[in-house]
């Protein structure tokens, strides 16, 4: 085992704060968190706030809220890259002391020269290093200058990477690139370097955009004598159409997905296994992951992001979860969902309590929580209820023949001296065998009466969970007794 395994393990997530957490940020939050705990690490959470302008305290917030809403947690307080921006200075003068880099006195109009004869000969545009070994005596008088790394001329850069293999760029083709802007402002590239060094970071986990950046950065990192860190670059999601995902396919923020009903738990297992996988396993808990997540198990090729795949495995931890803790979650979202308002004005404890009892059965037919609320609607409606089109035409159906049978069962159900579900299920089935009807044709009816709806949690349970006086009242509501 080298020095460099021989280290604890050190992940970081570093994004730009943009306003939210994007999903394809998250996964990479989430691969760099996981490898950490695999391997008893730490990740930590640096923000690449230099761009001054989309940099807001607010921005900031979203992001911290989206990882946090997911389960990601990071060692120490997130670094500010902004904030290091003299450190990074410090590392071009070493640079500069050592003959690393120089100063670079092209004019913005050199530069567009230098470009238009690229297009012109049809290659790449790069910078031709005519300030690379001029001496300065030359320089022109009120031109501040950049600052460039001194890449080698020939050979190669090599990148050992965890997913891709191993990967080769010629060095022509990497060019002199800035390090410091004329203003004195330090580059992306070269912040990211001097971070990555200073906070002891031994595992690059990103995305295989940055592909190219890392052959550049390997090139700064061998410059200053600094060892470079293991790398992994992760294929990028795609949307169902096989193009980059974006806005266009729909929600791209992890804060979209609390909003519409997702649990953090689903969507963290199923961005892991958006180009990560052990054999045909679907379902993971924290804990396994934590024991499997490995970099070998992540694939080369870009992985589709299906809609419907992550709704399916959300229902599946809708019907896996305690009905509490599941009530909970619904009354987290409701101040940020459509219609949230409309619950909260009308929740009571006694609501809450009838939502609680119902959650068996709801949960069972909901894959978001939306649709758990919206399943629930019925508890929370005021009489008389809204009617869907196709629930009245189940009570008007036959000359009005399940008006009829409402309103004779809510006569028997008024009387009833115990109300529990089995007195009601014995209730309303001794009542179609006294009309020879099937159970059916009673209970479509009722559920009609009692939802405004026509799916509904078991018909006896949402009987039992309103209780008898609402029952009733709403059963003759729909016959127009009083």
């Amino acid at each position: 085992m080298s020095s460099s395994d021989a280290k604890p393990v050190i992940t970081r997530f570093a994004p730009s704060p943009t306003g939210y957490l994007h999903i394809g940020g998250a996964r990479t939050a989430l691969f760099n968190w996981l490898y950490a705990r695999a391997n008893g690490g730490k990740m930590l959470l640096r923000i690449e706030d230099t761009d001054r302008a989309r940099s807001t305290q607010e921005a900031v917030t979203a992001l911290l809220d989206g990882l946090s809403w997911l389960g990601i947690d990071w060692e120490g307080d997130p670094i500010s890259q902004f904030s290091r921006a003299e450190r990074h200075r410090e590392a071009v003068d070493q640079l500069l002391a050592s003959g690393g880099a120089y100063r670079c006195y092209a004019t913005p109009q050199e530069l567009d020269e230098m470009r238009e004869k690229a297009r012109a000969e049809k290659r790449p545009p790069r910078y031709d290093g005519r300030w690379r070994d001029r001496d300065i005596s030359q320089a022109p008088q009120g031109v501040d200058p950049v600052i460039r790394i001194k890449t080698p001329l020939d050979g190669e850069t090599v990148v050992y990477d965890k997913v891709q293999g191993e990967v080769r760029f010629p060095n022509k083709d990497l060019d002199d690139l800035v390090l410091l802007r004329s203003d004195g402002s330090p580059t992306y590239m070269l912040a990211v370097v001097v971070d990555d060094h200073d906070m002891g970071v031994t595992h690059i986990i990103r995305g295989d955009d940055h592909l190219t950046n890392a052959a550049r950065q390997t090139v700064i990192y061998k410059a200053l004598g600094w060892d470079v860190p293991k790398m992994a670059h992760i294929p990028l999601i795609y949307g169902p159409d096989g193009a980059k995902l974006s806005k266009r396919h729909g929600a791209t923020g992890a804060e979209a997905y609390r909003a519409m009903g997702y649990l953090p738990e689903a969507l963290r297992n199923y961005l892991v296994r958006l180009g990560w996988a052990h054999g045909d396993e679907e379902f993971f808990t924290t804990a396994q992951l934590e024991k499997l997540f490995t970099l070998k198990a992540i694939g080369k090729s870009p992985s589709r992001f299906d809609f419907a795949k992550l709704e399916n495995m959300n229902g599946h931890y809708i019907r896996a979860k305690d009905d509490r803790e599941l009530l909970d979650s619904v009354i987290g979202i409701l101040p940020e969902i459509d219609g949230g308002d409309w619950y909260r004005e009308r929740w009571t404890p006694q609501r809450e309590a009838h939502f609680l009892t119902s959650m068996p059965g709801l949960k069972e037919r909901a894959k978001t929580l939306l649709e758990l609320l919206d399943g629930a609607r019925f508890l929370f409606v005021d009489r008389p209820l809204p009617m869907e089109e196709k629930a009245a035409a189940i009570l008007d159906a036959d000359d009005k023949a399940g008006r009829t049978s409402i309103s004779q069962l809510a006569l028997l159900l008024a009387e009833l001296p115990q109300w529990s579900l089995e007195t009601i299920e014995q209730a309303v089935r001794d009542f179609a065998d006294s009309k020879d009807l099937k159970l059916g044709k009673v209970a479509q009816p009722v559920r009609a009466a009692l939802t405004g709806r026509t799916t509904s949690p078991g018909v006896f349970d949402v009987m039992y969970v309103l209780g008898q006086e609402e029952c009733v009242a709403r059963l003759n509501d729909q016959t127009g007794t009083a």
